[in-house]
């Protein structure tokens, strides 16, 4: 937690709307920019939506980091050590059966539901601004022993202090319906169909408002952060006309991106010259039926070439890349995306673009135009038969990239590139054609998050961002560590205040904000018995060993183990320890005194869930704050971009300079 000398801070109340501030507090940073309504735009640039105010952001800050202060050393425990300190006994004067009465999937599922109906005030019997004066923290956890004594109250604090109940986002609808005048319509490409439904639904969601910014600034230049495999810039680049440059710390993932976009964009080119000769040369007029039975035979050889392209790909994603969670992604698009190259599908594709007219350029070819001819250099075969060793491929291969962008100013083209990106890193030195452009990220993963705000407020040709973090655990904390507390750029805090508060999470309570609210909600459950395995293992190493800090992961033993004896075995072997001084008969004891204690590690991690989105509330308004201090921004707010059971990580800090 925060430094004991500046844990004493006034509780602090959801002002109502004018409420005027109690006598003799210091204001803020952020608040002294002025005292605005909830919802009044702090400052106005043509038809963007109302921002919240940073007077109202910097209220529900507090709130959140006040309800924190008592709730997060329930998270700042690891699992690991439940049994070994006796976290239940510590932390929690309730029995688990009656947490889990009240936490459980189809419950807390329920309950969510009836809260939406119903205001949550209403449900507590009081006011907003009132709610904590009259229950106080005392109705959810004891005054003297800070146990917490009431679990549906904190349920109810916990969802009382969560992003959809404090006020503070912008509708997507919203930020897009204000943004829309300049969009045009767009032909669309079925992203499912070349990578796995979550990416599909992130991709889609997120370049949608994407290109509506870019649009409403008058941009065409985008730099992705942390780009991966190039899912959401080669989307950018197809289908919005954007020129991309795509930006990441792995050199695998940057070869493999650069791979894979050039060659659907060499098979787009292909297919784009063959489609336009077949309009321009042959005129057929069929009958209706004619067309459809000739558009579901091209399907047809269109799928038999796509089953093996498809299965090319993969295998050489696969060889490319050590990611745990391996995403599809096909060299061809069906439903008139790709088309099959055979000299025996051409009949079908000439019957199939012009029965329809004037309509075969918009429909069937529509995708093949998303790619000007000349996106893509002309790749000389003879130049891939030189046997060069892989640095000078690589060399040669990205100093033609380079030399494209150089000439390529207007075409829609995504670039990859590897670096690794901090606040200090100056972009003309990776981007040599830097331009007014936005800079994006897709869940970049710890300090990335942070540090798109820091370069975005920096630096003068970055006129929007658009950022969704991820991976809280990877986090720096600059009061984490006393010992090493040296100015420099963390992390977290980003803000004044809770750096004068001297605010601090720790390790373990990041990664319990990573956990997924919505999907236990919906009866994803919890991995109770990998867990219990674990904490059972850790009093065996304690007792048995003497091992009470170890440098080595047990890791994902738990799937390749038959029993708990097994699991233990496979771990002390990890771990480096003597399994054969535990006879089997030692180990089941162990497992026999703690298995009725299960319903204990369910509910406390369940309590765990239920806090989660409140720590993630915690960064995301800390990020948004820091937003709020410059001057030189004319719009930040929070967007909820994603579907929260699809991706947990689903909000978007979202800004625009003046």
């Amino acid at each position: 937690m925060a430094n004991s000398a500046r844990c004493s801070i006034r509780q602090p109340d959801l002002l109502r709307q004018g409420e005027p501030e109690p006598a003799g507090r210091q204001t803020s940073q952020i608040e002294r920019r002025g005292n605005f309504p909830s919802f009044a735009m702090s400052r106005s640039f043509g038809s963007l939506p109302p921002e919240p105010a940073a007077e109202t952001v910097a209220s529900r800050l507090r709130a959140v980091a006040q309800f924190l202060r008592r709730a997060l050393p329930l998270c700042q425990a690891h699992t690991v050590e439940f049994y070994t300190r006796g976290l239940w006994e510590q932390l929690v004067a309730l029995s688990p059966e009656t947490v889990l009465e009240v936490l459980s999937g189809a419950g807390l599922l329920r309950r969510r539901q009836q809260q939406q109906q119903r205001p949550l005030e209403e449900t507590a019997g009081t006011g907003r601004a009132g709610l904590w004066d009259n229950c106080k923290f005392s109705n959810v956890f004891c005054e003297n022993s800070q146990k917490l004594v009431n679990a549906q109250f904190f349920a109810l604090a916990a969802k009382y202090h969560s992003l959809p109940s404090l006020e503070v986002c912008t509708p997507l609808e919203q930020m897009l319906g204000a943004l829309s005048g300049k969009q045009h319509k767009r032909c669309e490409i079925k992203t499912d169909e070349f990578m796995n439904n979550k990416k599909s639904h992130e991709v889609q969601k997120m370049s949608e408002l994407i290109d509506s910014i870019a649009n409403f600034c008058g941009i065409k230049q985008v730099i992705d952060l942390g780009s991966g495999k190039g899912y959401l810039s080669s989307f950018l680049s197809m289908q919005y006309n954007l020129k991309v440059y795509g930006i990441d710390s792995s050199n695998t993932n940057t070869y493999g991106a650069n791979e894979r976009n050039r060659k659907l964009k060499k098979h787009w080119r292909a297919y784009q010259s063959r489609a336009r000769a077949n309009v321009r040369d042959q005129v057929l007029e069929e009958p209706k039926h004619r067309a459809v039975q000739d558009e579901m035979k091209c399907r047809a050889n269109i799928s038999e070439k796509l089953l093996s392209t498809n299965n090319s790909l993969l295998s050489q994603d696969r060889t490319a890349s050590s990611d745990s969670v391996p995403l599809e992604i096909t060299s061809a698009f069906t439903d008139s995306a790709m088309l099959k190259t055979g000299k025996q599908t051409e009949p079908h594709l000439v019957a199939q673009t012009q029965s329809d007219g004037n309509k075969s350029s918009e429909n069937a070819f529509s995708l093949l135009n998303i790619l000007p001819a000349d996106a893509v250099e002309a790749v000389s075969s003879s130049k891939y038969n030189m046997e060069l060793c892989e640095e000078e491929k690589e060399r040669r291969k990205m100093a033609s990239i380079k030399a494209k962008a150089s000439k390529s100013n207007d075409s829609n083209i995504y670039l990859p590139l590897t670096s690794y990106i901090t606040a200090e890193t100056e972009l003309r030195d990776i981007i040599t054609d830097l331009e007014d452009c936005i800079m994006v990220g897709l869940h970049t993963c710890g300090d990335l998050a942070p540090n798109t705000l820091r370069i975005f407020t920096a630096k003068p040709e970055i006129k929007a961002v658009c950022s969704v973090g991820c991976c809280y655990h990877l986090l720096t904390e600059e009061f984490e560590n006393q010992k090493d507390c040296s100015p420099g750029l963390w992390g977290f805090p980003m803000c004044q205040y809770l750096k004068e508060e001297g605010w601090c999470c720790g390790r373990n309570a990041r990664m319990s904000a990573c956990l997924a609210l919505e999907r236990v909600a919906v009866s994803q459950v919890l991995p109770t018995e990998s867990l219990f395995y674990r904490a059972v293992l850790q009093v065996i190493i304690e007792e048995c060993y003497g091992v009470i800090k170890s440098d080595r992961h047990v890791g994902k033993i738990f799937s390749k183990s038959s029993s708990f004896v097994d699991y233990v075995r496979k771990s002390l072997k990890k771990l480096d320890l003597d399994e054969t001084k535990l006879p089997d008969s030692c180990i089941m004891d162990y497992y026999e005194k703690y298995k009725h204690r299960m319903n204990e590690l369910e509910a406390f991690n369940m309590l765990k869930v239920v806090l989660a989105p409140c720590i993630e509330v915690l960064l995301l308004l800390d990020r948004l704050c820091y937003l709020k201090e410059k001057d030189n921004i004319t719009w930040s707010g929070l967007v909820k971009l994603f579907d929260p059971v699809k991706s947990p990580r689903c909000y978007a800090i979202v800004a625009l300079k003046k």
